[in-house]
């Protein structure tokens, strides 16, 4: 997939009649940046940065302001009707809340064969009921539970019908929304661990949005931080978390807990002042208002994505020192690891 200039704004009206536009919530604003194949790449950031806004321009669940997303070169964002929805066969999303994504008038297995009910496969109610429960199975859930409700399962169980439901038609590109963010620690592992394992089984490649960054660090390749609506770093995960080069990652990755007590830590940095308004973006650089390394330059001139030498690219006029890094091997996730 490949994202051009994604822009996203949503008009601020006032009056009660005429409701005139007053000005507009810069959502997203002119994000780009490639989905490589079988890749998993995080999009982190604080709450309201724009995160889960773009994951939906990607699915077409928003239409965007101004743009372009393409997938396997073809430009969806200017698709509709069947051939909209051939595309979206391959293209399926986890949704952040386990309680409300799913509907509660319908039972577990109408839930995960509605995707394949919807693109006409598998008519036949006895196969279409067989590969439903063989995802449930494969997703650990008990396929005797094909008749229960929603409500009869717990938090973890029901992200589990979530990612059952988006393997259904057997994606190429899973986008999993803070996929769980709700959930307790040890089930947040869990979920984790299966989704990875659910990733290697299919070939999957994986835009995995949270804002906890020491999972997103276990769980992929490559890391986009987003600041306001706008990407401020985009690279390898090694690279970026032992060397971030733009001052806002190096502020959230200060404020990451360390499990070891023997391992070394880093300064912290403490930001000044409130995230501004998405309405009223500052000018230049919008980090400038909080970053300890402002200076004139970045009160008035938007600084674009430069690349480093360790692969990452950053946002900024005075990046911060970077070196070279070697991947690592990811491990599977513990509790320990998370915390």
């Amino acid at each position: 997939m490949q994202v051009r200039g994604l822009t996203k704004h949503f008009p601020v009206t006032r009056g009660t009649l005429s409701r005139r536009k007053a000005g507009a919530v810069r959502a997203v604003d002119g994000v780009s940046f490639d989905v490589l194949r079988g890749e998993t790449l995080g999009i982190v950031g604080e709450t309201g940065c724009g995160k889960s806004t773009t994951a939906r321009l990607m699915m077409r669940l928003l239409d965007a302001s101004a743009g372009q997303v393409r997938f396997d070169g073809q430009d969806i964002t200017r698709m509709g009707g069947s051939q909209l929805k051939a595309v979206r066969r391959e293209m399926q999303m986890i949704f952040q809340d386990p309680y409300s994504s799913l509907n509660p008038r319908r039972t577990l297995g109408s839930i995960v064969a509605e995707p394949l009910a919807v693109h006409g496969l598998q008519k036949d109610r006895a196969q279409r009921k067989r590969t439903v429960q063989e995802l449930m199975e494969m997703v650990g859930l008990n396929p005797e539970h094909y008749n229960r409700y929603p409500h009869e399962f717990s938090g973890g169980q029901r992200q589990r019908i979530g990612v059952a439901r988006a393997l259904a038609l057997r994606p190429k590109l899973l986008i999993a929304d803070e996929p769980v963010s709700a959930l307790d620690a040890s089930i947040q592992a869990q979920v984790l661990n299966l989704l990875r394992e659910m990733q290697r089984r299919f070939g999957l490649t994986v835009v995995f949005i949270a804002h906890d960054l020491s999972v997103v660090r276990h769980m992929c390749d490559r890391v986009a931080v987003m600041y306001l609506g706008k990407i401020v770093e985009l690279g390898p995960a090694d690279a970026l978390y032992e060397h971030p080069r733009h001052p806002y990652t190096s502020a959230l990755l200060s404020a990451v807990p360390v499990p070891d007590p023997s391992a070394p830590r880093r300064r912290r940095t403490l930001l000044s002042g409130d995230v501004p308004s998405p309405a009223d973006p500052p000018s230049g650089c919008r980090f400038h208002t909080r970053c300890p390394n402002a200076r004139e330059r970045c009160l008035g001139e938007e600084p674009p994505l430069q690349g480093g030498g360790t692969g990452t690219q950053a946002a900024c006029h005075f990046p911060l020192p970077a070196a070279a890094l070697a991947g690592k091997e990811r491990a599977p996730i513990s509790v320990r690891s998370m915390r």
